[in-house]
């Protein structure tokens, strides 16, 4: 099943528009119908705006849309951006500690304006309230803020995205062997696939938290590395890990996947496959409908699934499509 829609707004404002999932989500909604980008937006589209903390570049390879310079960080040209935009995808991170104040900035910006808060999506991470990771407790906290923002708002969790599983190989590349966290499991999704279902959210209602997207398989991190070597034409060792500390205890459980059929909003426990996950293939919900798991989200919602494996990522990459 394909998230696609018509948007109903009639503006769309992107933070950290310039990022890997910022950039995906804008060229989606750019490409959702025809007429988006332009600043007054057609029937069918919207106009979108991204949000940078740089000008627009004048190298030719910014995306045909409005283009807002602000910094979330010092809150520094928000009001401008936000200003007439009935939804805002916030895509914008900082890697740390400051995406709590920078979250903050954003939700009071809206507040304050005239006319009242846009519907405000965020993309946040699975198992952040289980992994008890420094990074990943500031997202929780983003959430909070946003949560209690008095804002309309939509939260979608994600397992990690292909990109992050690469960056992970290609970092000792020159390494004659590769690392790979023993025990431990992912569920990566595609970038697209993230911007196509947060786009379809964002054409929809206020929905709260979302049911958690992840991709088709659940798979070894020694087995996506192994893939990554083969895919790159390099012959080396991999070398599985075991790390020490509750975080990788947390990720050798399963906090960090979202497979359908179990209990909770993650139904995989230590040492046991994912529920409703292939042994030999490592697919997510076997028989389920295109697009979806077979299980049920936090609400009984059914759970998106992306449909590009890891392999067809880094094949996409090698032939040079990947967006």
């Amino acid at each position: 099943m394909r998230w696609r829609c018509v948007m109903a707004v009639r503006s769309v404002l992107v933070t950290g528009g310039t990022g890997t999932l910022g950039r995906a989500v804008v060229r989606r909604l750019l490409d959702e119908a025809p007429g988006a980008g332009t600043s007054a937006g057609t029937d069918r589209a919207p106009a979108v705006r991204v949000l940078s903390r740089r000008p627009r570049p004048d190298d030719g390879s910014a995306p045909d849309c409005d283009w807002a310079v602000g910094d979330l960080r010092t809150g520094e040209g928000i009001d401008a951006a936000v200003a007439g935009a009935d939804t805002v995808v916030h895509c914008a991170t900082t890697l740390g500690k400051a995406d709590v104040g920078a979250t903050r900035q954003l939700t009071e910006a809206l507040a304050r304006r005239p006319g009242g808060g846009a519907h405000l999506v965020y993309i946040s991470i699975a198992g952040i309230d289980r992994i008890p990771l420094g990074y990943y407790r500031t997202k929780l906290a983003a959430e909070r803020i946003i949560e209690e923002s008095g804002l309309p708002w939509t939260v979608l969790r994600t397992t990690q995205f292909h990109d992050l599983i690469a960056r992970v190989a290609s970092v000792q590349r020159r390494s004659p062997v590769t690392a790979a966290l023993a025990g431990v499991r992912f569920q990566p999704v595609d970038v697209t696939e993230v911007a196509e279902r947060l786009v379809g959210l964002a054409a929809g209602a206020p929905a709260g938290r979302v049911p958690d997207m992840g991709g088709p398989q659940v798979r070894d991190h020694a087995d996506l590395t192994r893939s990554w070597l083969r895919a790159h034409g390099l012959r080396r060792a991999v070398l599985p890990v075991r790390l020490p500390g509750r975080t990788f205890r947390a990720l050798r459980e399963g906090a960090n996947l979202v497979p359908p059929g179990g209990p909770g909003p993650h139904g995989a426990g230590p040492g046991r496959p994912a529920a409703g996950t292939d042994p030999g293939s490592g697919k997510v919900g076997d028989g389920a409908e295109e697009g979806y798991a077979g299980g049920l989200g936090p609400a009984g919602e059914r759970r998106p699934v992306g449909r590009i494996t890891f392999e067809d990522h880094l094949a996409a990459v090698t032939r040079g499509r990947r967006p």
